[in-house]
């Protein structure tokens, strides 16, 4: 289905509001016609020519004058007078009425296309958003839709002006064919001459759609990197980047605006000379070897065709403004049909199965995964099984497949080969609905709403009550730090939580899921970004809210999953060990080389994190003075600097802070060697 069809199909969803434009424009076009036509004989008479001769003029106006034969005089003219005024203020009322009507439909359809649009991105899978920039999404849902919906508004506009015009074409034809005729051959030229700024404004709003892209999706990386930015003093290397958007989308602009300026004069100066045109034409050929009696009749005839003709070139150069804002905004419609459509989207088949309890245990046959366009597996063959109500944990190096399987639970993704059971039955026959809301999700990068902490705990959840809320929060370890926030559980926590620290977005995360009270748990590496004292309270509500539930747990802190029924270990996508945690250190594999990187200890039996510390300290005092030189020489190396002196200072700053480093780097050699003597 091409986009425009698929946009009218929404736009017929309010057939009473199309119908009621088109016959308002139309009404609209017989009112103005009405008037126009007696306008011309109403001046004539005012001005004293008391009886018009009309015995030759076409039927059209002959009957249209015939309405007034029955009165004389001033009441003749004062009738002619109140139906020029009725047909008048009739007209702009219904102008008034559709413009009404037809912003309605706009605003109707704009909603429309944000409803559908939100419920679509609701409903698709996970792999969509991999592929699609977020800043593209808030464009369409933004910018796009209102373009699109506008599109849909002009298109209907058009329509009626087209009526508005057969109207007079018809009555000029009426009046006279020969002229229509050389009216036509003039105004075709227009038309060309106007078809050219189509096809610009065409273009120019498909630089505009595309630069306000670019300018959503740079707007909204600063806002969301925004930490990440002042970190590293690069807020001016942002400021320019978007910057640039900014003025390529003004200037883009200012070009369909300064495109649709020169629309207007073209067609007012081409008007003019249609009518010159048009009054040369009839006086030399139409009324040539003329009687003075066919001459008064005609002269009236031809006032009357050239006010009609006069009333309607500023209709025609509205279609023409029409045809250009429609043409402009035409891009924003393929974007947003393509963008409304089900098809060309990653959308999970839903089972029919209600999904009730585990019973026994979940199963996970001969699995194998790789992310859509992607042809390396991240898991291979993998089997494994999780009996109720036992905790599985999940070990291994980054990219070894941990995060990925546990997304395959709850269904975020479907395997390539193999199936994941609960109980017997493939979780693709399974309601994903009901199927997700049996489990409880608790991950690193918690995500809270800008509300309060009560809705965050509850959220997703109708039926809860605030001792259940209070009950959650308390076994969580969330509920002493809740009570000093200002308002409490009233207190709002800002964008993404910002308000709390990392160990208290966690332990809302736990909040959440024990007052859900799933009957599966996947947590994955709830406490590798804590530190000690967070990490212990966190651990605590872990440990009070995998009891007696089937858990999966991810994690690279070892300490964390001793206590496992199962460890899993993994590497490159596949399991190389399963085992208790004292099975598998007696094996001495992987898990055990893992575990004695992390675990090894001295004579006293504490860690060794000497090391360590040493590490972090070094890389610290090397960042702290490489940034600043990495900056000054990438200044003079891209020649962002014009002026020698600044370009000297520069380069002296750099090897100040090369010094620097040299100087801290002997210095911690030095420590590092007296240490080992001692």
């Amino acid at each position: 289905m091409s986009p425009n069809r698929l946009l009218l199909s929404y736009a017929l969803r309010h057939p009473i509001l199309i119908v009621l434009t088109v016959l308002l424009g139309f009404s609209s076009a017989m009112f103005n016609s009405v008037g126009t036509t007696i306008i011309v004989p109403l001046v004539l008479e005012f001005l004293g020519q008391k009886k018009l001769e009309l015995s030759k003029a076409p039927p059209i106006i002959q009957k249209t004058m015939a309405l007034f034969e029955g009165f004389e005089g001033g009441d003749r003219l004062l009738f002619m007078v109140l139906v020029v005024l009725l047909a008048i203020v009739l007209k702009n009322v219904a102008n008034y009425v559709n413009i009404l009507v037809s912003t309605d439909l706009s605003k109707k359809l704009i909603n429309t296309f944000r409803k559908e649009g939100i419920k679509l991105l609701l409903d698709v899978d996970l792999d969509f958003y991999a592929k699609t920039k977020i800043g593209d999404i808030i464009n369409r849902i933004s910018q796009e839709i209102g373009r699109a919906a506008n599109a849909i508004k002009i298109a209907i506009q058009l329509f009626t002006t087209v009526i508005t015009i057969f109207v007079f074409v018809f009555l000029l034809i009426s009046i006279s064919w020969q002229l229509t005729i050389a009216t036509s051959i003039l105004l075709l030229g227009v038309f060309v001459i106007n078809q050219f700024f189509v096809k610009r404004s065409k273009k120019f709003g498909k630089i505009l759609s595309e630069k306000s892209r670019g300018y959503s999706g740079a707007l909204l990386e600063i806002l969301t990197g925004v930490r990440l930015i002042k970190s590293v003093s690069n807020e001016q290397d942002e400021y320019q980047r978007i910057e640039k958007f900014i003025d390529e989308r003004e200037q883009a602009d200012f070009q369909s605006q300064a495109n649709f300026a020169a629309i207007n004069p073209i067609n007012e100066v081409s008007g003019i000379l249609a009518i010159l045109a048009i009054v040369f034409v009839g006086k030399n050929l139409l009324l040539k070897d003329s009687s003075a009696e066919e001459l008064e009749a005609f002269s009236t005839v031809l006032g009357i065709y050239l006010f009609l003709l006069f009333r309607l070139l500023p209709v025609i150069s509205q279609l023409n403004g029409q045809r250009s804002r429609f043409a402009n905004v035409s891009a924003s419609t393929a974007i947003v049909a393509d963008f409304l459509r089900r098809d060309n989207k990653p959308i999970m088949s839903n089972g029919k199965n209600i999904y009730r309890k585990l019973c026994q245990e979940i199963r996970i046959e001969n699995l194998s995964f790789a992310y859509p366009g992607h042809q390396d597996s991240v898991l291979n063959g993998v089997n494994l099984s999780i009996p109720k109500g036992t905790t599985m944990a999940l070990v291994g190096a980054s990219g070894a497949g941990k995060s990925t399987l546990a997304d395959l639970l709850p269904r975020f993704y479907d395997p390539v080969e193999g199936r994941i059971t609960i109980d017997g039955t493939d979780l693709k026959d399974y309601d994903i609905r009901s199927l997700r809301q049996a489990m409880g999700v608790v991950s690193q990068d918690t995500f809270l709403f800008n509300n309060s902490v009560r809705n965050n705990i509850a959220y997703g959840m109708t039926d809860v009550t605030e001792e259940d809320i209070i009950g959650a929060a308390k076994r969580a370890n969330a509920y002493e730090f809740i009570m000093q926030l200002p308002q409490g559980f009233d207190t709002k926590v800002g964008d993404r939580g910002v308000m709390l620290s990392g160990g208290q977005r966690q332990r809302m995360a736990i909040a959440r899921a024990l007052l859900r009270n799933p009957d599966i748990l996947i947590l994955d590496e709830a406490t590798s970004a804590l530190d000690t004292v967070s990490e212990r309270l966190v651990q605590q509500a872990i440990d009070e809210l995998c009891r007696d539930r089937t858990t999966v747990v991810i994690a690279h802190r070892l300490s964390t999953i001793q206590k496992a029924d199962q460890i899993v270990v993994m590497d490159k996508g596949q399991v190389v060990e399963i085992g208790t945690h004292e099975e598998l250190l007696k094996k001495e594999g992987y898990y055990s080389r893992l575990y004695k990187m992390q675990f090894e200890h001295n004579s006293n039996g504490e860690v060794k994190n000497v090391v360590k510390k040493e590490l972090v300290k070094t890389s610290h005092e090397v960042r702290t003075h490489l940034t600043p030189m990495i900056v000054c020489l990438q200044l003079v190396v891209n020649d962002l600097v014009d002026s020698p002196q600044e370009r000297q200072e520069l380069t002296e700053e750099a090897y100040h802070s090369a010094v620097r480093l040299l100087k801290t780097l002997e210095y911690l050699e030095e420590s590092s060697a007296i240490k080992s003597i001692a």
